[in-house]
C-alpha cells in the first residue's frame, strides 16, 4: 500500500513509533483494523497480519 501524507505528520509519526519501539507498519495495521471494526466492516477469513500488537 502506498499513501501520501504530509511530511511533517510522517516525521511526527515516525518519531513517536521509534520512542515506543514500534514499527510504523505495526501501528498503521492496528489503526486500520480498529477503523474496520468501528465501521462494521466484516472480517476477512484470514487472521490479522499483525504479529506484535502496537499496544504491547
Amino acid at each position: 500500500m502506498h499513501i501520501s501524507i504530509p511530511n511533517d505528520i510522517k516525521k511526527q509519526f515516525h518519531a513517536a513509533c521509534v520512542l515506543r519501539g514500534l514499527k510504523m507498519s505495526q501501528v498503521v495495521t492496528e489503526l486500520i483494523e480498529q477503523w474496520l471494526k468501528t465501521n462494521n466492516v466484516p472480517a476477512s477469513s484470514g487472521e490479522s497480519m499483525t504479529t506484535d500488537k502496537a499496544t504491547q
